[in-house]
């Protein structure tokens, strides 16, 4: 199994995971500017969704070291097989309604390590962490999506960081949601964050990514 070292100093320690890239040049920026994570995603409904070949394409372009994850939503065996066959991925994202049950099903699949999203809005959500924990490899805190929202993430939308605030993890997680350039230092001083998630807030328009934004936005997590 591959294992993603996560690099939990702060503030310049900060990982970020630039999200729903589709372009070879954005691809370059990301990892130019010190991206630890590249998100692909492969859900139809969504403006940054790639092809398995497009997919493939972009993550032969990411340079050595730099995590190359696969975001899908209530994935089937089928599907994540033909992704894994043609796309050299080092994680898989589970952004849909997945179970603990079916989480670590998919983690014993696939033989690569499972980041699940969880959705917060208010602190009722928090019960739901500890079973994911206990299964997945990370876990993604993300902001709820609307009720009746098309897209599971990447909807622009913050949650209450205080939620968070001093919880105690029990496996390295990321923080997502309505991030920034201009916000997302304040995120991670207030949720004590090692890992933030940018998809909508580095685009100027919707699945068009910003090379000056990408850059921005992790020179800002990195405390630059």
């Amino acid at each position: 199994m591959v294992t993603i070292a996560v690099n939990r100093g702060r503030p310049g320690g900060v990982r970020v995971k630039i999200c729903g890239l589709t372009e070879p040049a954005h691809v370059a920026a990301a990892a130019e500017a010190g991206a630890g994570y590249l998100g692909f995603v492969f859900f139809p409904k969504s403006p940054r969704n790639v092809s398995i070949a497009q997919a493939r394409g972009l993550a032969l372009e990411a340079p050595f070291g730099v995590a190359k994850v696969g975001l899908v939503v209530n994935p089937s065996d089928a599907e994540l097989d033909a992704i894994l066959a043609e796309v050299p991925l080092d994680m898989v994202q589970l952004h849909g309604a997945e179970t603990p049950e079916r989480v670590a099903e998919i983690r014993a699949r696939v033989g690569l390590p499972v980041m699940k999203a969880v959705g917060v809005a208010e602190a009722g959500d928090l019960a739901r962490l500890p079973a994911y924990e206990a299964v997945a490899d990370q876990i993604l805190v993300d902001a709820k999506a609307p009720k009746g929202a098309d897209l599971p993430g990447g909807n622009g939308l913050a949650f209450d960081w205080r939620l968070i605030a001093g919880r105690e993890w029990a496996r390295p997680w990321m923080l997502a949601g309505g991030l920034t350039p201009a916000n997302v230092a304040q995120a991670v001083r207030l949720t004590g964050a090692a890992q933030v998630d940018v998809s909508s807030g580095v685009e100027n328009a919707p699945g068009v990514k910003d090379a000056g934004l990408i850059r921005a936005f992790i020179a800002a997590a990195q405390g630059g």
